[in-house]
């Protein structure tokens, strides 16, 4: 393949529900010449995260949605092998957000250099990328833990409930993690370091949740919602707090919600315990805190504060499969593709 060819996987129809296979269609394409301030990349390694998801919907959100026969987005780490921009040179890494496709022309401007001394550059896509900044702009910025506080996170051995955990503790928190199956429990408990952590398949796991949180809950980093949702709201205390960064449990749902409607409760709660629920997105905060959180995150874990796991799965052919596992719970730590 010559540098200006390049495969990349677009989206072919949208999902009803789960997204499956045939959702997705691999095409070859050649690359247009670049224009002044346009690097040619070679992508390196994919990040697919749950967001994704939702740019699969035609609904209304906070972003576009992918086009049918739109190259499915997501964050990237790439080689530039060409440049008209005077910033870079070949063989610089950068961060960039090319999507699914093997080379990509990028604008200059939206680049970011890399530094593959300082850390491995995969983590620009997990712990020190989105996912870890999400945790903690989230975190810190709305939940806004103290000394002695009890912060609940779910979907805790992914990259976001990770980093929030480890944060929480470095802030003085106890923090308990919610996670599925025994192998990604242990992994909060023994390698992320939590003080408590539920298993939400454990048919128990309301009462175990209330267990572990004898205090009740003073901050609850919401990225799941269904019965998880229903486990920690019973056990918010007054002035809780509640970032919401995802409903992931709710992406591939279709229709009206079953049940009865559960939002007077809610309300009342949110009235008479004073809560404070913040949805938001994380690039809501980059500007004024992005710098901050590099150099924070880089000095916890060059430190041991805080640790991270990746899942790396190779070849851009497997990124379909791989993102409706991870829609599933089957990845453990940052989801990557390398190509």
């Amino acid at each position: 393949m010559s540098p200006s060819e390049s495969t990349r996987i677009v989206l072919a129809s949208r999902p009803e529900g789960r997204p499956t296979a045939q959702n997705f269609r691999s095409e070859h394409v050649t690359l247009p010449p670049l224009a002044d301030g346009q690097v040619l990349l070679k992508i390196l390694y994919l990040s697919l995260d749950p967001y994704m998801r939702g740019r699969m919907s035609a609904a209304k959100s906070y972003a576009a949605p992918t086009e049918i026969g739109q190259v499915m987005e997501g964050g990237t780490v790439a080689e530039v092998i060409e440049s008209r921009d005077p910033v870079f040179k070949p063989g610089d890494l950068v961060l960039s957000y090319s999507g699914w496709q093997s080379r990509a022309v990028a604008d200059g401007g939206q680049l970011r250099k890399l530094d593959s001394k300082s850390a491995p550059v995969t983590t620009a896509l997990g712990v020190l990328g989105m996912p870890g900044f999400t945790a903690y702009a989230g975190l810190l910025t709305i939940g806004q833990p103290k000394r002695g506080e009890t912060v609940v996170v779910a979907a805790a051995s992914g990259p976001v409930g990770s980093a929030v955990g480890q944060i929480a503790r470095i802030k003085g928190a106890r923090a308990v993690g919610i996670a599925g199956g025994p192998e990604k429990c242990a992994l909060v408990r023994d390698m992320f370091g939590f003080d408590a952590v539920v298993d939400h398949r454990d048919p128990d796991m309301a009462n175990k949740l209330a267990a572990a949180c004898p205090d009740g809950i003073d901050v609850y980093f919401e990225n799941v919602g269904g019965h998880v949702w229903d486990a920690v709201f019973p056990l918010l205390n007054s002035f809780a707090r509640i970032p919401v960064c995802g409903l992931v449990a709710q992406y591939n749902a279709t229709g009206d919600f079953p049940g009865p409607d559960r939002l007077p409760v809610l309300m009342r709660q949110v009235l008479s315990k004073s809560l404070t629920i913040r949805g938001f997105i994380q690039r809501e905060f980059v500007a004024a805190q992005g710098a901050a959180f590099r150099e924070e995150m880089a000095r916890w874990i060059a430190e041991g504060a805080v640790k991270y796991k990746e899942d790396i799965v190779e070849g851009l052919e497997n990124a379909p499969g791989a993102f409706i596992g991870l829609l599933e719970g089957k990845n453990f730590g940052k989801l990557i593709v390398k190509l």
